[in-house]
Formats: structure tokens, C-alpha cells, sequence
């Protein structure tokens, strides 16, 4: 019997996340759900630290082919990204922007020249079942141009990887527990 909280699945978008009507239109949309255990944190920009910070080792080994990939047209660099969030007032998660946030999500990600993309992590619980606890790890990409659309074909498989290695991961480890756990 599969283990329910060891299991990411592909989801649509929820309807409860603000990412959902972010862009008229786009060129990727995706989203991963996995259950969290109970006594899990509520706060989804903890989590989110959490699932980035926990990251497999491959990962930041196909970040740096992909910065010396895309520095060759200008696009920006993971480096870059990390040289903003290095000052102190910088409002980020990791090397991406936050844009928003509240007590179920918070919406993260960048604006380049050729896209521009979010990230949200939405902690949900059912609603007869506070047992019934649910993360999504959702993205939206809108486009600007030819390159942007090419990117955004190469990048997505790898993309999607991550993310669901990413959330295995952070389970394997251990979510972050909350208050009184």
C-alpha cells in the first residue's frame, strides 16, 4: 500500500490560489499535490524554505548547465538571482521574488524579458477533516516572446522534475512540525 504522504500527484490548478487568474494567458500551468502529515506547519512560506532548502544535490548541478545555457542570451542567471536576494531588504524566497502572501499561500517567482512565471505553495485543509491536509506546489509561465516560448518547451519536463523531487524530498525529510505539534 503506497504511503499517501511519500505521493505527489499532478492536480489542476486550485481554484483557491491566486495564481490562478494571474495571467490572461500562459504557456505553462501545472500543479503537484502531496498530503501533509498531521502536526505539519500551516505556514506556507515556512514550508516553501523548507521544500527549497531540502532540495536533491542533482538539482543545483542542472541549475548551474542551465545559468551557463541561458547567460549565452542574456537571460538571468540563478547566480544573478541570488546576488538580489544576498541584500538584506530584499522581500524573497530563496533567489525569487515574493509577491504575495497570506495565511494559506504565498506567490513567488520573477519577471524577465522573455517570461515571466509565479510560483504558489497553498496549504489546504479538507473540510470535515482538519486530518485532510493538503500542499500545492502550483506554476504559471506567460510568455513575452519567441524565445520565452522555446525556454519554456526545453525547460518544462526538467521543471517538473524538480518539483516533484523536490516535494518527496521534503517529505522523506521530515516536514517542519507547528506550534504545539
Amino acid at each position: 500500500m503506497p504511503d499517501i504522504f511519500h505521493s505527489v500527484t499532478s492536480t489542476p490548478l486550485p481554484s483557491q490560489s491566486a495564481i490562478l487568474s494571474i495571467y490572461q494567458s500562459t504557456n505553462l500551468q501545472d500543479s503537484f499535490l502531496i498530503q501533509l502529515p498531521k502536526g505539519t506547519s500551516n505556514d506556507p512560506e515556512s514550508l516553501a524554505r523548507f521544500i527549497f532548502s531540502q532540495q536533491p544535490a542533482w538539482i543545483a548541478w542542472l541549475t548551474k548547465i542551465r545559468d551557463i545555457l541561458v547567460a549565452v542570451v542574456g537571460l538571468k542567471t540563478a547566480k544573478h538571482l541570488a546576488s538580489l536576494a544576498a541584500d538584506a531588504k530584499a522581500n524573497r524566497l530563496g533567489i525569487f521574488k515574493i509577491f504575495s502572501k497570506n495565511e494559506t499561500e504565498i506567490v513567488f517567482g520573477e519577471d524577465d524579458n522573455h517570461l515571466d512565471f509565479r510560483l504558489s505553495v497553498l496549504c489546504l485543509s479538507g473540510a470535515t477533516n482538519e486530518r485532510d491536509r493538503r500542499l500545492f506546489f502550483s506554476t504559471v509561465v506567460h510568455c513575452h516572446n519567441r524565445l520565452g516560448r522555446v525556454y519554456i518547451f526545453i525547460i518544462a519536463p526538467f521543471h517538473r522534475m524538480v518539483v516533484k523531487a523536490s516535494l518527496l524530498r521534503a517529505a522523506r525529510v521530515g516536514w517542519p512540525m507547528g506550534p504545539g505539534a
